[in-house]
């Protein structure tokens, strides 16, 4: 595991110690490569099915047993046990000795859950359920909460919405969409309308898998017409979880509000060229909580900080960071 040199500190925002590998310096290079290029080796994971109060149920992918851990991980929308991040820092903590489990968030395990609603930005019940769960197993703190972006907005609206330090020891968020609502702005303009395109086509294919043909869904030609993260959750996201409309859901669900809020340690690594959020969006060192640290670099992207090694290879300096902030809880 790498050191990192101590960043420097103004108030709760401190200046990352983050360089782009030179060839990656570009946000979507480092976005792209990430997430579609990257290659790793995967661990033997096995699932755990978790049945909800509410008739539903949740998938868990654990990784193999290890001496330190579990570390709870929340993947992004759309994600799961699949996605290059969660297999990489998956692979970085079991190396380091600790075992991690992914919450699957509902839907996105391969399988459909059984109910009509899903997940989303503002949903907290279902990681509220399973902490509480794996800290009643363990009869201890868990040591940490990881949360990638939507993810990581979950997270840290949970943790603004009460006291956790009953449940975690430390949470760290990665590229979190702190305001939804200009993110989904910023996500409709320039370059960056590749990764709503890509993200909402998936969630598109995903509703007309579980509806098509029931009563009350949209039609494949109401569905063609939706294009962008405003329109579906206008009429998909929204209604299914009980919002009155877009403009409601992005507002409540936002985790900005929250995280003054937020008495838990908790690390928030970002990047001001992040193409999934304008840099107008990103908090303010007045807005943290008393025990929140955010570590704000340059360049980055979205999930990407992909540094040179010291032999010349491409390093995933996120996984070095976050195993790094670990030591100090574990």
């Amino acid at each position: 595991m790498k050191v990192h040199e101590r960043p420097k500190v103004t108030k709760s925002i401190r200046i990352s110690s983050f360089q782009p590998a030179a060839i990656l310096k570009n946000p979507h290079l480092q976005t792209i490569w990430a997430a579609k290029v990257r290659r790793t080796a995967q661990l033997d994971t096995y699932s755990e099915q978790i049945e909800l109060p509410d008739g539903d149920f949740l998938d868990l992918e654990w990784s193999p047993k290890n001496r330190n851990g579990p570390i709870l991980l929340l993947h992004g929308l759309e994600g799961g046990i699949g996605s290059n991040y969660v297999q990489g820092i998956m692979k970085a903590l079991d190396q380091e000795g600790y075992q991690s489990v992914l919450l699957q968030f509902r839907g996105c395990s391969g399988k459909p859950n059984r109910l009509s609603r899903s997940y989303h930005a503002g949903e907290t019940g279902d990681l509220s359920y399973i902490a509480t769960l794996l800290r009643e197993r363990l009869k201890k703190n868990l040591t940490a909460i990881v949360g990638f972006s939507l993810g990581a907005n979950v997270m840290l609206k949970w943790l603004g919405e009460s006291n956790r330090d009953h449940i975690i020891n430390t949470a760290i968020a990665v590229s979190p969409p702190f305001d939804l609502s200009a993110s989904a702005d910023f996500l409709s303009a320039g370059f960056s309308k590749i990764y709503q395109h890509s993200l909402v086509a998936a969630m598109k294919k995903k509703y007309q898998g579980k509806f098509l043909g029931q009563p009350g869904s949209l039609s494949d030609k109401c569905l063609n017409k939706l294009t962008s993260f405003r329109d579906f959750d206008n009429l998909v996201t929204a209604p299914l979880h009980g919002f009155k409309g877009v403009e409601e859901y992005y507002t409540q669900s936002s985790c900005r509000q929250y995280l003054k809020d937020n008495l838990t340690s908790t690390l928030i690594l970002h990047s001001k060229d992040d193409p999934f959020l304008p840099i107008s969006a990103i908090p303010k060192a007045p807005e943290l909580g008393p025990k929140t640290t955010m570590e704000l670099s340059e360049n980055g992207g979205h999930i990407g900080f992909i540094s040179r090694g010291k032999n010349g290879n491409l390093a995933y300096w996120l996984e070095s960071r976050i195993l790094s902030h670990l030591a100090i809880f574990n």
